[in-house]
């Protein structure tokens, strides 16, 4: 217990497996969790002390399970190992804590998802600056980010970490409690650790002394990284206490600075459906990143989802890309040549990983030793593609043949999961092995032969010789027997109808046979380290090789999208104008049956840059919004895109708002949510941005509502400048096109048929002038009365009138008099009443207001002044 409290003390806030023998035990505090988390059973024992101590515990070889279910509920687990064999260990066996998993830290495989990666980041913010440094311990990849924190939660988002580490309020981390309450929102697991670790000079240090070098300047990194520097320095630190054997497979860090990659906020990821699906759900169903991943291995996938959710600003990057995929795109051949030679290919990055860090299994190593056996014909496919489109891909292409001759030549075709269950090195790889085996086999040959002596010396034919892990090698006579049985037969067991024995001769050959059996697992560890050791020398070249693999599984996987689904190359320009022909939305024309799809136009100039979007409900107004997002987005992650042409300048910042949702935890309406959404988009936005809004001020009154779209609007328009398209339902924003000269209003088109609307889902210029939301209630399935009493209702609305405020006063039973007047409404009415609107509309002093104005000569600061002068004529009891 002196021991468990040692270990428990070096690692606070983790909950310690202490291995005992064929247990991992939990004691105290960690017991009591263990038994409410695991479902274990709760037990306890005296030590000595007043009060029992409480005690729980999990097999050994079913530890895994265990430390998954605690890991994915946020728990860090420290693994407390036996150092020495129990047998000769002389006093309390030497223990030692080799690794704490955490949701940030594992290798893994049932802890991780094979498509994404696995960051653990550190976050430094200070003086409108953000540092980030991230890593995924189960691959090496190794990132740091210097970046405003305006842009902090979309790179947050964009690298999505399943553990962050900031400072415990010290001035090093800088606000630090608002990057804590956004991580716990999202439920990651929050770590702080002391301000002092994240001082840049000390970092820069710790980073040279990892990898070994006198300065960082070889990696791009200056004095504007210092942020970013400062919390590599912490996350060294920490990771390095999770992993006390050291992070030999990490790789030199990636520098990213502003400007190379676009940011993305979380609200125009959710609402382009990006990774992640408005449906919920843990899949990428119905999610862009669902069409697009055709690849076929785990690290194409993961660089996918890397490349969905970062694109490019460069336009040199992007038609480098472009270049590959149309490369691909025109010679079916070496495209399916390439997806053949990548099939089978498994997860390089992570299996070399396991490799340098020591945790590989000889089935795992010899899956990396087959899958760098199919490097050449990846080669030779990129070597058949005429042109360089390709060459700065593979610039630093390494077969690594050395390395998967070493491996494929010692290991059996099939290991073994672990070592020493069976057969795990080669016959004729080493002599001394080869000769224990012969002993151990000619031991089992010799067991044989001492069973057909032993059954002629006694004349019992139905004696045996048989084996088992509690008594070794026996002898087994039946009852039947028993008085045939010599003197030199010592009684070892007793079973229902038989009875075992051993002998002098059998002992002698059992010994011998389990010794060899002991020494060849022996063996075979030593021969297999050797060749993980000879391979975690090498790990950088398979890192190399694995990033390079992963580039053209992409590359490749985009071509086979643009063929099957009709994409074609984008254009990109440095220009300002984004020209789009008959665009389309890529998920929704993949749910749809072939050709059923409307394809659209969509161009935005400079003295044409806002598109003021009016439309019916359910006419496909938000669906237009997302497919020019997703073109965009598309084209600058290097994909080709679905339309007939686009032509598209490149954009630095991509804001989506689309639909309507609260934030209850944070305590903000969905109103609040909509505004604050859109206060970011006002900020953020620049000359260079895409805009697309959908609705906003939809959540409060009308003339709120109206007045607050109609002063973004003319916001994006007069200051911001930026490419925009608004979809709303306030017709009165048609106005604007009067208004401001790079307005342009646009509709989609809908036909009447009898008493029924057919949406042809068709962009036409100009504004519309009706809604028709009482038909899309018919769609829904409301019912006939409702949909009927609505009808009449908007009538009466639309030629000015009012609604009472009771049942009562609706339906015509003359009880009170309404308080509330409808929008522009005169007086009450009855919809029931069979009587002419004319004998029943009386004057009012509005309406005759009214009548004097002319909104067609009136400004919208003017008409909003008279409204302001009627309200207070009102208030004041004049009208």
């Amino acid at each position: 217990m002196r021991q468990w409290r040692e270990m428990k003390e070096r690692n606070p806030g983790a909950l310690l497996l202490f291995r005992c023998g064929d247990f991992y035990e939990t004691f105290c505090d960690d017991a009591e969790l263990a038994s409410r988390v695991l479902g274990l059973t709760l037990t306890s024992r005296n030590n000595g002390g007043a009060a029992d101590t409480p005690l729980a515990g999990v097999p050994a070889k079913a530890v895994g399970e265990y430390v998954r279910r605690l890991v994915q509920r946020g728990y860090r687990v420290a693994i407390c190992e036996q150092m020495e064999d129990p047998k000769q260990a002389k006093g309390v066996v030497k223990r030692e804590v080799i690794e704490t998993i955490t949701p940030g830290a594992v290798f893994a495989d049932d802890l991780l998802e094979g498509g994404r990666n696995n960051f653990l980041c550190s976050v430094v913010r200070r003086n409108g600056h953000a540092g980030v440094a991230a890593v995924d311990i189960s691959t090496g990849e190794f990132k740091l980010v210097s970046i405003d924190t305006g842009n902090l939660d979309a790179a947050l988002a964009r690298l999505a970490p399943r553990e962050i580490i900031v400072a415990d309020g010290g001035t090093a981390g800088g606000a630090a409690d608002q990057t804590i309450d956004a991580a716990t929102q999202d439920r990651r697991l929050v770590t702080t650790r002391p301000g002092w670790e994240f001082d840049p000079g000390l970092a820069r240090e710790e980073l040279q002394r990892q990898f070994g070098v006198l300065s960082l300047e070889g990696f791009g990194v200056d004095a504007a990284d210092d942020l970013a520097i400062g919390a590599a320095g912490a996350l060294l630190r920490y990771a390095r206490e999770l992993q006390p054997s050291g992070l030999p497979h990490l790789r030199r860090p990636a520098v990213e600075r502003p400007g190379g990659v676009m940011p993305l906020d979380e609200m125009t990821r959710r609402n382009l459906e990006l990774v992640d699906s408005l449906r919920g759900g843990d899949g990428t169903e119905g999610t862009l990143l669902s069409v697009l991943d055709r690849t076929l291995t785990p690290m194409g996938a993961r660089l996918l989802r890397q490349w969905v959710l970062a694109p490019l600003t460069d336009i040199d990057a992007i038609d480098g890309r472009l270049n590959a995929v149309r490369a691909f795109a025109t010679d079916a051949l070496a495209r399916d040549a390439m997806r053949r030679a990548l099939d089978g290919v498994r997860d390089v990055e992570r299996l070399a990983a396991k490799v340098a860090a020591g945790r590989i299994t000889p089935r795992e190593l010899r899956a990396l030793g087959d899958s760098i056996e199919r490097l050449p014909e990846v080669e030779a496919v990129v070597a058949r593609i005429p042109g360089d489109s390709l060459q700065s891909v593979v610039a630093a292409w390494d077969r690594c043949t050395d390395l998967g001759r070493a491996i494929c030549d010692i290991l059996v075709d099939r290991p073994p999961l672990l070592l020493g269950d069976e057969a795990t090195v080669r016959e004729g790889v080493d002599p001394e092995l080869d000769e224990l085996r012969t002993l151990r086999d000619g031991g089992k040959d010799a067991i044989a032969q001492i069973q057909a002596r032993e059954r002629e010396r006694t004349g019992i034919n139905s004696l045996k010789v048989g084996y088992n892990r509690v008594f070794g090698y026996f002898i087994e006579v039946t009852n039947a027997h028993g008085h045939k049985i010599p003197d030199d037969y010592q009684r070892r067991q007793t079973l229902t109808g038989a009875e075992r024995y051993v002998t002098p001769a059998l002992k002698e050959y059992e010994e011998r046979v389990l010794t060899a059996s002991e020494r060849i697992e022996r063996r075979e560890r030593e021969l297999f380290e050797k060749v993980r050791t000879q391979i975690a020398r090498d790990v950088a070249r398979l890192q190399c090789v694995a990033k390079i693999v992963a580039e053209l599984d992409v590359l490749a996987s985009f071509a086979e999208v643009a063929e099957r689904e009709g994409y074609v190359r984008p254009e990109i320009v440095d220009g300002f104008d984004l020209k789009i022909v008959a665009g389309r939305h890529p998920v929704v024309e993949r749910m749809m049956p072939k050709e059923k799809f409307i394809p659209n136009d969509v161009t935005l100039t400079d003295d044409a840059r806002v598109i003021i979007l009016t439309g019916p409900n359910m006419a496909g107004k938000s669906t237009v919004l997302r497919q020019v997002g997703l073109i965009v987005l598309m084209a600058q992650i290097g994909s080709f895109v679905p339309a007939r042409s686009a032509r598209i300048g490149v954009v630095d910042r991509l804001f989506t708002r689309v639909g309507a949702s609260d934030n209850l935890v944070r305590g903000q309406s969905t109103f609040m949510v909509e505004m604050s959404e859109t206060s970011a988009i006002l900020h953020l936005a620049g000359k260079r941005s895409l805009v697309l809004l959908d609705e906003i001020g939809r959540g409060t009154s009308t003339y709120d509502g109206v007045s607050i779209a109609w002063a973004v609007s003319e916001h994006l328009h007069d200051v911001i400048g930026c490419k925009t398209i608004f979809a709303t339902h306030y017709h009165e924003l048609t106005q604007l096109a009067d208004e401001l000269p790079s307005v342009r209003n646009f509709n989609v088109r809908v036909r009447e048929v009898e008493d029924r609307v057919l949406f042809l889902h068709t962009l036409d210029p100009g504004g519309a002038d009706r809604s028709y939301g009482i038909e899309v209630g018919r769609l829904a399935g409301l019912p006939t009365p409702v949909l009927q009493r609505a009808r009449v209702l908007l009538r009466h609305l639309e030629g000015g009138h009012v609604i009472g405020t009771s049942a009562d006063d609706q339906r015509g039973a003359g009880r009170g008099s309404p308080d509330q007047l409808g929008l522009f409404a005169p007086a009450p009415f009855s919809a029931s009443a069979p009587v002419a609107v004319a004998d029943r509309v009386q004057t009012h002093p509005v309406v005759n207001a009214l009548r004097s104005l002319d909104p067609n000569m009136m400004t919208p600061l003017q008409a909003l002044d008279t409204l302001a002068r009627l309200v207070s004529d009102a208030q004041q009891g004049e009208i």
